[in-house]
């Protein structure tokens, strides 16, 4: 199909001296283009585990991943991004591979702290040699997306996190890939930027028209940022229900207070917050048996 196809996808880590680590078991999803989805679930679920094998960073153990009908085997343009912070992934695991296909957005930007806004933006088209007026005018496209047009020449050091978080999602977008990941891109950030943030990433979602994937904690911000929200269970890593939301396309033309607070909001976020409680509930109960 068209899209985004992870295909029975499983992963598992081999511990020196320890028991294999079942990260994901026989994962299964299918998102059409310009679909936004939120993944959540407890630590240890294998959400980041699931979005690195996306970004093509891990090899799984079994399955694979398919975009545009072609088998993800590497890093795609989310590749020089990794270079630059964030990855802890072992080395046996790690793959490599062309394509920009795909760009990835970190919990804390992972951009290039000593180059202004404008280069860090450029960089990914720099890299491919784009014809200069070419990025030229890409990145001021991109500047004025973000609202930072204004700041084009400030070392990124001297940006708020929420400034600096504009500029990972424009230098993302700078490299046109189909599909973008998000790893807790807004987890650090204060309450009323993360929300301000929220409205930029349905924006730029609708805007371009890209596939998106957002990892966070927040049940809250997963069912804001998700038209589509799955729930994922811990040990072995797997979902456990998905939902199919209005909040995200009612996020462009309506308050997010507004919507946070209206009965179905609620009432969709106390039934995933109980499901996550129960969850984490029993993961205390396992390890309170291994410990006695």
């Amino acid at each position: 199909m068209k899209g985004l196809v992870v295909d029975d996808v499983s992963m598992i880590f081999t511990v020196p001296d320890g028991e294999p680590v079942h990260a994901l078991k026989n994962v299964s999803l299918e998102l059409q283009p310009g679909e936004i989805m939120s993944i959540l679930g407890p630590s240890g679920c294998g959400k980041t585990t699931l979005l690195n094998i996306i970004a093509g960073f891990l090899a799984p153990t079994e399955g694979q991943i398919r975009l545009e009908d072609k088998q993800v085997t590497g890093p795609g343009s989310a590749g020089y991004v990794a270079s630059s912070g964030g990855q802890d992934a072992s080395h046996d695991n790690l793959v490599t591979g062309p394509g920009a296909d795909r760009g990835m957005v970190f919990q804390k930007g992972a951009l290039f702290e000593w180059m202004t806004v404008e280069k860090n933006i450029a960089f990914g088209p720099d890299m491919a040699k784009k014809p200069k007026a070419e990025t030229k005018k890409t990145v001021d496209h991109l500047l004025e997306i973000v609202g930072l047009q204004d700041f084009a020449s400030q070392p990124v050091y001297q940006l708020s996190g929420g400034m600096q978080q504009r500029v990972a999602l424009a230098r993302c977008l700078a490299n046109d890939p189909d599909v973008i990941l998000m790893d807790e891109p807004l987890g650090a950030l204060d309450a009323l930027t993360r929300e301000k943030m929220q409205g930029l990433v349905l924006k730029l979602w609708k805007e371009t028209g890209k596939t998106i994937i957002l990892i966070t904690h927040s049940v809250e911000e997963a069912l804001f940022l998700g038209e589509r929200l799955v729930v994922m269970a811990p040990r072995p890593g797997r979902i456990e229900k998905e939902y199919r939301l209005p909040f995200a396309e009612r996020g462009l033309h309506e308050s997010p207070r507004d919507i946070k607070a209206s009965p179905d909001f609620i009432e969709n976020r106390e039934e995933i917050l109980s499901m996550i409680w129960e969850m984490e509930e029993e993961i205390m109960g396992r390890s309170d048996e291994q410990e006695g």
